[in-house]
Parts: C-alpha cells; structure tokens; sequence
C-alpha cells in the first residue's frame, strides 16, 4: 500500500472533524431551539410587536454567549493538555526507564506480548518518546485536538445561522398564529440540521434527527407553556 493510499484510506475517516463539529452541532441547535422558544414565548404572551426583535436580539446575545463560552471551556481543555505534557516531559526526564516500562505495559495491555510490546516501545522511544506517550498514555492526537478559535468562531456562525431559521419564521406572512410559522419553520431547519450533522459525523441520520427534534420540541413547548402563564398572569 502506498503513502497516497493511505492518505486517501485516512481522509475517510472523521476524527479530524472533533475539533469543530461538536461546536457547529452545538451552535447550530441551539441557535434554532433558543431562538424559537424565545420567539413562541413571546407569542404565547400576545407580545406579537416584540417578536422580531427578541428574536434578534436572542441571536446577537445567544452567538456571543455561545462563541464566548465554547473559547473559554476548549482553552481550558489546552491549558489541561499542555499541564500534562510539561509533566510527561519532567517524568521522561527524570525516569526513562521506568516511562519506557510504563509505555510497554500499556502495550501489553492492548494485546502485544511482552517481547513485541517491549520492542514497539523501545522503537517509539528512540524515535518520539513525548509523542508516543501523549498519544499511547494520554490519548492527546493532533486530530482531535481542541482548538479554541476554530471552535467559537464555529459556534458562533452555527448560533447566527440556526437563529436566523425561526426568524424567517415570524417574518413569514401567516393566514393564523405567528406560533405556527415559527415552529414549523424551526422543525424543517432541526430536520435539515439533523441530517448534515449526522451525514458529517457519519452517524445514523434517523436517530441523530430525532434527537434533535425532541430536544428541539421539548424546548419550544415548555417556553412557549411558560409564555402563556406569563400572560395569564398579566406578568
């Protein structure tokens, strides 16, 4: 087999997406859901002129939340990694051996026998003993790695895009209830994004929409329940 095959063989595979697509996945559904929740909560309270307006500013404030809080909490994520890196590079320096018998046994126990587990590891060490040990000890893979910039720039369109559904929702004109437009709208953009979700991750596209769309149901019913006490109660 040669490098280009294997380049090829590789690029089928959908780790390398890790660092982004939960935030897009993320970003996307929840700009939907908390959009139109926001938007039916609004109807449900018979404020049908504020509508438009909570909506945009759910979107402005929900794309900042979310690009603000993805950066936050995957920075966190490199700040853990690059800790146990310095440590794994202290440990490496002051113990080798007992690292190298420590990557043998990691070997051993994924299945090697003791003699290859012992020769991988030897091998490993002379070429790259700190890759092989975030890698084989921590589970730290350039492919999966957290990126924080990629992720919140990745949640925050996603937020904007998935807003901007439901939005088009109570701009629509309606023959009944602007509630109507703005879920059946919200369902068709849960739908189209439970499909691109799973067809990128390569999951099952039934179950992956369903989730998505009882999450999404779930949210709007509730708000839209809260909403209407609101204006029973004259709040």
């Amino acid at each position: 087999m040669g490098l280009e095959e294997i380049h090829l063989r590789n690029e089928n595979h959908r780790t390398h997406r890790a660092g982004w697509l939960r935030a897009a996945v993320l970003g996307v559904n929840d700009g939907l859901v908390s959009t139109a929740s926001l938007m039916i909560g609004v109807v449900s309270a018979q404020r049908n002129d504020f509508v438009v307006t909570a909506g945009l500013a759910g979107i402005a404030a929900g794309a900042m939340s979310m690009a603000v809080g993805e950066y936050v909490s995957v920075r966190s994520q490199n700040d853990i990694e690059e800790s146990d890196r310095k440590l794994e590079i202290e440990h490496l320096a002051i113990d080798p051996e007992g690292e190298l018998e420590e990557l043998t046994q990691i070997y051993q126990a994924r299945g090697l026998t003791r003699p290859t587990a012992a020769q991988v590891a030897k091998e490993l060490h002379e070429h790259d003993a700190l890759a092989a040990h975030l890698r084989d000890e921590l589970g730290q893979h350039d492919a999966t790695k957290a990126r924080p910039l990629q992720a919140a720039f990745a949640s925050a369109l996603s937020f904007t895009a998935g807003g901007a559904i439901p939005l088009l929702g109570a701009l629509a004109p309606s023959l009944g209830s602007k509630a109507f437009s703005i879920v059946g709208i919200t369902l068709l953009g849960l739908m189209i994004a439970g499909v691109i979700s799973a067809k990128t991750a390569g999951s099952s596209v039934t179950r992956t929409t369903g989730r998505i769309l009882f999450g999404g149901i779930l949210g709007m019913a509730i708000t839209a329940g809260v909403g209407q006490i609101a204006h029973v109660s004259g709040i």
